[in-house]
């Protein structure tokens, strides 16, 4: 039967190697940093710890490599309220890393290095179809093989099983696996990319979600960075604001916003409720540093919400 809060997340595992540093290296530059770090990160990790300790039931499907932080992260997971049965060990392969620059004005610059999570494949997908098929909904990234999103993403269709893509790192997608998706959550850059509309305002905003719209997305919610939210559903569209705060990275921001929106919505809140739940804890997030270490606790969001009130 299938659990009306179960939530599903489909994704990557990295370690980030984090270097704090005033300005951004330029080509054959050289530059001091001033403060690095490891934490653990990968976009579907972010998003399946920011959905565990927002209170949701989750199960994690992805990957690490058969090593000592691979061990690690995946005792973290547990400890963040994550049913991590369905998280694969891979023998002979490292666990995915990023290099991740921070600047002075909190931005990031990020490359990754997939290791393990290549071995996430349409055949270990399907592996774990059941836990696709028992919940209430799945969320994906696509810092995994796309064939492997498409095949979960067909999964969740023949099981009434409610698909969330958040289509990050930018890539174009085909059609095909655009209209299995039920609600989808870019950025400006993302939606560009699918909708070929340059997303500067709310009236670009609303032509790109319309571009999404049409292509069997019922629900689009554009991220705007300090400016909020574009949320449209069946065409209709509003900006919510998010809250103002000194931001120190903005790493896993987005991540944090998607875990704890599904979170939200799996709870049968109004959508515009769940979205300022979301940007509550996304805006916690982006006052700390790191990725993982970063993403609040349900009680610290509700206490943050509480104090804007």
């Amino acid at each position: 039967m299938k659990s009306t809060d179960k939530l599903a997340v489909l994704g990557s595992i990295n370690a980030d190697h984090i270097l704090n540093l005033e300005t951004f290296p330029r080509p054959g530059e050289t530059v001091i940093g001033k403060h690095y770090q490891v934490a653990f990160g990968g976009k579907g990790a972010n998003q399946a710890v920011a959905a565990g300790r927002s209170g949701a039931n989750i199960a994690f499907i992805a990957c690490v490599g058969e090593d000592d932080i691979g061990q690690r992260i995946r005792q973290q997971l547990a400890e963040d309220k994550i049913d991590i049965t369905s998280v694969e060990v891979i023998a002979g392969e490292p666990t995915g890393v990023a290099l991740i620059f921070v600047n002075g004005e909190g931005e990031n610059s990020i490359a990754i290095q997939a290791g393990a999570n290549a071995a996430l494949t349409p055949a270990l997908v399907e592996k774990h179809h059941q836990i696709i098929a028992d919940a209430a909904a799945l969320l994906m990234q696509l810092e995994s093989p796309l064939e492997s999103v498409l095949a979960a993403a067909k999964i969740a269709h023949r099981h009434q099983t409610k698909v969330i893509l958040n289509p990050a790192p930018a890539t174009p997608l085909s059609d095909e696996l655009l209209a299995l998706v039920d609600m989808i959550t870019p950025n400006e850059t993302e939606a560009e990319i699918l909708t070929g509309v340059h997303v500067d305002s709310d009236d670009s905003a609303a032509r790109a979600a319309a571009v999404l719209h049409k292509k069997g997305i019922d629900s689009v919610l554009i991220t705007l960075g300090s400016r909020g939210v574009w949320l449209s559903e069946q065409g209709q569209g509003k900006r919510i604001p998010g809250f103002k705060v000194a931001a120190v990275d903005t790493i896993a921001a987005g991540d944090t916003f998607n875990g704890a929106l599904i979170t939200a919505l799996l709870e049968q809140r109004p959508m515009t409720e769940a979205v300022l739940f979301a940007h509550a804890a996304a805006a916690i997030a982006v006052t700390r540093p790191g990725a993982q270490p970063s993403v609040p606790w349900r009680d610290e969001t509700d206490r943050f919400l509480q104090q804007q009130g």
